[in-house]
């Protein structure tokens, strides 16, 4: 291997593992305010369908089977929603039976807060 492979190996390397930090960072989107799900795949029957009804904020769907989501926003049941707004501002987590007892108005309530905190 050259000099200048082994270079441009140690970059990418480099570069992969700044990237790989800014997962890491509190909010996942690319908005100010961000509703995540963050769900399982064997738990697909148990996900929120109303998130993309809501208003003012961007929504994602996280799978912590892949990656290392569960450990670096420390889920412990899933599905989970988290609101944020450059850092977690409310969590819902499901109940024993993993289903979200959180309806669409208390989830839109959370955004609303953050909003109208701005004023």
């Amino acid at each position: 291997m050259s000099w200048r492979t082994t270079i441009l190996y140690a970059v990418l390397m480099i570069v992969m593992l700044i990237g790989g930090m800014s997962i890491n960072a509190q909010n996942l989107c690319g908005s100010d305010i961000c509703v995540v799900q963050f769900n399982a795949s064997w738990n697909e029957s148990n996900s929120v369908d109303y998130l993309e009804k809501l208003t003012d904020c961007e929504v994602m769907n996280v799978n912590i089977d892949e990656g290392t989501y569960q450990s670096d926003y420390k889920i412990v049941v899933v599905p989970t929603i988290v609101v944020f707004n450059g850092k977690e501002v409310k969590r819902f987590q499901a109940n024993i039976m993993m289903q979200i007892e959180a309806t669409r108005k208390e989830v839109q309530e959370s955004v609303d807060e953050i909003i109208m905190s701005a004023f």
